[in-house]
């Protein structure tokens, strides 16, 4: 989740360093309780604060991308191995079966690509690579999406950041209010669904 202020990221970022920033990006794409993580927010800061110094531009956008690859592996795994009975299981803290069955749906209408168009998606992004082993995806395809959505995802949001910071002067004045705009563009896709799917 990307409810988090700019102030609160920079200082997680500062204090959980590389590893900390693989291990998010990690749970959020692949593990139950990752839904709640920052991300795409996350990923701008990181870039941001490449830009100043803080972290080293050509690592994080290996290492996330690293990340996110192998953390939809699980979450493919995880879908693969317990398939169809993971719909029956009951909510908890860090399982609610609305996601799974949001990740579902957004899969059954837009096929494999879904493993891409779900990194740019809150929640989403957290569900598909479960639901796309569920449904038993061939894995080539899946590895297939799943590289080139978490290249765009990754490099997209921290170049973003690393470049924005160029062209705003004090840029960390606003981070808060750029992180509010990321959470509404990333809930476009989700609209624009909604509008097709009512047009339907």
């Amino acid at each position: 989740m990307d409810f988090i202020s700019g102030a609160s990221l920079i200082g997680l970022i500062k204090t959980a360093g590389y590893l900390g920033l693989f291990g998010i990006v990690f749970a959020e794409s692949g593990l139950f309780f990752g839904f709640f993580l920052p991300g795409d927010s996350l990923l701008f800061t990181a870039g941001l604060l490449a830009s100043q110094g803080y972290l080293n531009v050509a690592f994080i956008l290996v290492g996330v991308f690293v990340s996110a690859v192998l953390g939809d592996n699980v979450g493919y795994a995880f879908g693969r191995n317990v398939g169809p009975k993971i719909f029956n299981r009951e909510n908890s803290l860090f399982f609610h079966k609305n996601n799974l069955i949001k990740a579902e749906n957004f899969y059954k209408q837009h096929g494999p690509i879904t493993i891409v168009l779900a990194r740019f998606i809150p929640f989403i992004r957290t569900f598909a690579p479960i639901v796309a082993g569920v449904g038993r995806m061939h894995y080539k395809t899946f590895m297939l999406y799943n590289i080139a959505g978490g290249f765009l995802w990754s490099t997209g949001l921290i170049l973003s950041g690393y470049y924005l910071t160029k062209i705003i002067p004090d840029i960390e004045q606003y981070i808060s209010h750029i992180i509010v705009l990321i959470i509404f563009i990333s809930i476009i896709p989700i609209v624009i669904t909604w509008i097709i799917k009512r047009k339907k």
